[in-house]
């Protein structure tokens, strides 16, 4: 079973060794306190598992980060899970693991288990939506890093930024400057159409308009492209995978992959590259179905 728990929605799936999906449902997400919140989720769990006859592995893509230390979630959008022991309440409830990971993380599980990436050994998973995620699979098992940071390229400087080409120097939530996400993200797209043409449009209004051959919104584009391919270059230069897999909004826009790889050769440290840079086979189904796939890797490790 996978879960994705989002600000809204929560979308659960059960599926087979396959991948087939044997049933799902999405609830409302409860975020009234913490104890309803865990209430209404223990038993959306309980009543997923009543439909098939057979006992499941349980995994979870969520919003925030776990510490360390403490076991205590922090920086999740849903605010009434923060500071509380979600993970150890959730396995004591149930009586049984449960696996999490970010949505990021999940969705590159998803596309290197039986997605885009299922014939590749090394996957970078990107999501360009309202932020810049990231994440890494070496042989299908996801690849954390010593800090746990692996895959996380949204909040590195842009590589070779220029103000001349790129805009002014712009301040991310996060406190440093630059940062990619504030260009290649959705979000990134629609601040750079706005500080040109004074426009309150986002990405997908900004998309509109460059398919309508408007001249701002095509100059835009090639800038944006050109962001794109320095960062996915930054990328390989590090990690060098066999194939990255793009997910997110501004994936469902196919003109970006038409001679990405080649303009990604600009920029990488050789002097050509050959990465296919492709769209997520599984699309908004990859984080829950990523989830899934995380259960079941660490209910196979505990036996």
């Amino acid at each position: 079973m996978g879960l994705d728990i989002g600000g809204t929605k929560t979308e659960a799936v059960i599926l087979d060794d396959c991948g087939k999906v044997l049933t799902t449902k999405r609830i409302a997400t409860v975020k009234g306190d913490y104890s309803a919140f865990l209430t209404s989720l223990v038993n959306f769990i309980q009543e997923m598992r009543n439909l098939v006859p057979e006992p499941v592995s349980i995994g979870i893509c969520l919003p925030g980060t776990e510490d360390a230390a403490t076991g205590l979630i922090k920086n999740s959008n849903i605010v009434v899970i923060n500071q509380h022991p979600l993970m150890h309440d959730l396995e004591r409830l149930l009586e049984q693991p449960v696996a999490w990971d970010n949505d990021a993380n999940c969705f590159t599980l998803s596309e290197a288990t039986d997605g885009a990436g299922a014939q590749a050994r090394s996957v970078f998973g990107a999501i360009l939506g309202t932020g810049c995620g990231g994440g890494l699979c070496m042989d299908k098992t996801l690849w954390r890093g010593h800090n746990g940071n692996a895959g996380e390229w949204g909040h590195n400087p842009l590589p070779l930024y220029n103000e001349r080409d790129d805009g002014p120097p712009v301040k991310c939530y996060c406190g440093r400057f630059n940062c990619t996400e504030s260009f290649i993200s959705g979000t990134g797209l629609a601040r750079q159409f706005g500080l040109i043409q004074g426009s309150s449009l986002d990405a997908k209004g900004v998309f509109a308009l460059i398919e309508q051959e408007n001249t701002a919104a095509v100059a835009l584009y090639r800038t944006f492209l050109d962001q794109l391919a320095r960062s996915l270059a930054s990328v390989i230069n590090i990690c060098d995978p066999n194939i990255i897999v793009v997910g997110g909004g501004v994936s469902r826009y196919p003109a970006i992959f038409s001679h990405l790889t080649e303009s990604v050769s600009r920029y990488v440290f050789n002097t050509s590259c050959s990465t296919p840079i492709v769209p997520a086979m599984h699309g908004d189904s990859s984080g829950v179905r990523g989830a899934a796939w995380l259960g079941r890797d660490v209910a196979h490790r505990l036996g």
